[in-house]
């Protein structure tokens, strides 16, 4: 067994994104010796993985319950919150007790959110078995739920005390959702580390194997570009000429839109992936980026059986969305563009004809 990776994220409360196999083991010394009750937020489909994990804090010497959660994006509302709340409150949790979030980006979503708003914040840590969750959600200290208006506008900063990424957890992941959380890892090499990508367009099958070491490495990159982004700006206040965190929204925009168009039934990295070609072909309709980059998205995109184009809901409900987006500043739409591989950067108030324009491209 190879000695499991340790990609430190070094925010306002510095931990640990720990990356291998067989880590429950860990978990005890992320908790430590002042909580006595552990709640474990998972959904019904890990049933196992929460017994588990629960028998093994148990005899540990913790108090640990099991709060059962719809799974997805089902879990992200605020009555399954209030649910979790409740469930504290009946048992007693106070400040030095934790809360540990187990299952997808959805559900260590929520587990972050129910931390930071109970009693202020207690201790969590988030243990992801999807892609996923690993190369996003999971890490950076970003929390929230989604609402009728649009996805995660109530939401809280809450770092974990540490990941856990047990690769194991990958061997029962559905193909088409191991596939979908790599378009976070595309996003990844587009913005930041090409690496990336040369790994994925190398061997495109190796790269969507459960236990290859390609995946292994395309995991650990994607984690170490949002962990070095989210150092230097936890709470996305960059701004000015810079781009901090913001960049890592690349793709999103558009992607959030088509989620909530379709009621949440497209997974994640599926939606992103759209939004990535649209705001390729938003920069190249706006001189930034040339037809080759555009032609990358598509290529990598497709090579991984992800979608590049999309012909769902209508250009006027997308665009009502998008202007609801966390993202925009005041009447103005901000998307992340690139402007050549590796160099994002924010187009502010793009001319509406161009936005159809873009829209036109992925549509068709």
């Amino acid at each position: 067994m190879s000695e499991p990776t340790r990609i430190p994220v070094s925010a306002e409360h510095p931990y640990d994104v720990v990356v291998g196999s067989a880590l429950l083991r860990e978990l005890p010394i992320l908790l430590g010796e002042r909580v006595q009750r552990v709640a474990i937020v998972c959904p019904a489909a890990l049933s196992a993985t929460a017994e588990a994990i629960r028998m093994d804090l148990i005899a540990s010497g913790y108090n640990a319950i099991w709060l059962e959660v719809p799974d997805g994006e089902q879990a992200k509302i605020s009555e399954v919150a209030e649910f979790c709340w409740g469930v504290l409150g009946q048992a007693g949790f106070t400040r030095t007790d934790a809360i540990v979030g187990v299952g997808g980006g959805a559900t260590t979503d929520l587990a972050g959110f129910v931390a930071a708003t109970w009693l202020r914040g207690v201790r969590y840590v988030t243990m992801p078995t999807t892609v996923l969750g690993m190369v996003d959600a999971a890490v950076g200290g970003k929390t929230g739920i989604n609402i009728d208006a649009g996805k995660n506008l109530v939401g809280a900063f809450h770092e974990p005390a540490g990941v856990l990424c047990d690769l194991n957890a990958l061997e029962t992941l559905p193909h088409h959702d191991l596939v979908a959380g790599l378009a976070e890892s595309v996003k990844c090499g587009l913005v930041r580390d090409p690496a990336i990508l040369d790994l994925v367009l190398a061997d495109p099958r190796e790269a969507t194997r459960w236990d290859s070491p390609v995946l292994r490495e395309v995991i650990e990159r994607s984690i170490a570009v949002k962990a070095t982004v989210v150092s230097a700006d936890l709470r996305e206040r960059i701004g000015g000429g810079a781009l901090g965190r913001e960049l890592l929204n690349y793709g999103h925009t558009f992607g959030h839109a088509i989620e909530q168009v379709e009621r949440y039934q497209w997974r994640h990295g599926a939606a992103i992936s759209v939004g990535m070609v649209y705001v390729a072909e938003l920069a190249r309709l706006s001189g930034l980026l040339d037809d080759e980059g555009v032609a990358l998205h598509r290529q990598i995109l497709g090579e991984l059986g992800l979608p590049t184009s999309y012909t769902g809901g209508s250009w006027e409900e997308l665009l009502a969305v998008m202007r609801r987006d966390k993202k925009t500043r005041g009447d103005l739409l901000r998307f992340v563009v690139l402007r050549g591989l590796g160099h994002p950067e924010v187009l502010e108030g793009p001319d509406p004809a161009i936005l159809s324009a873009a829209y036109a491209e992925v549509s068709a």
